[in-house]
């Protein structure tokens, strides 16, 4: 089933171009780092998870580029526009070779089950 995302034709024509920019200076940035890089890690300070993926990309011995997008407190409205972006609820936001493959728990799979070897391989 493909995810559900409001229709442009039920947007106001008035707020399109609103709806349009909002944020997408940090979405276009997390694109090219996407494009430039075969792992990207995308979190935030003081939330562990993002730290426990890149550690475990460490030990895996796999190189990643990671961005890092405010605090709890802070930038959350560019955090969100990610969320919205990705349709991933949290962080951290793992891409692989331009794929989306989870956070931490579903990064862990992926190296556990050398699933990570395989898609860095192709």
């Amino acid at each position: 089933m493909p995810r559900s995302i409001l229709e442009e034709g039920r947007i106001h024509p008035a707020i399109r171009d609103k709806v349009t920019a909002s944020q997408r200076s940090i979405v276009q940035e997390v694109q090219a780092a996407v494009a430039a890089h075969a792992v990207v890690v995308v979190g935030m300070r003081a939330n562990p998870f993002p730290r426990k993926a890149r550690k475990a990309l460490d030990a895996a011995q796999v190189p990643h580029h990671y961005l890092e997008y405010g605090s709890y407190l802070s930038m959350w409205r560019e955090r969100a526009a990610l969320k919205m972006w990705t349709g991933w609820p949290t962080l951290p936001m793992v891409f692989v070779r331009g794929t989306l493959v989870g956070g931490f728990t579903d990064l862990e799979k992926l190296i556990q089950t050398g699933e990570l070897a395989k898609m860095l391989a192709n």
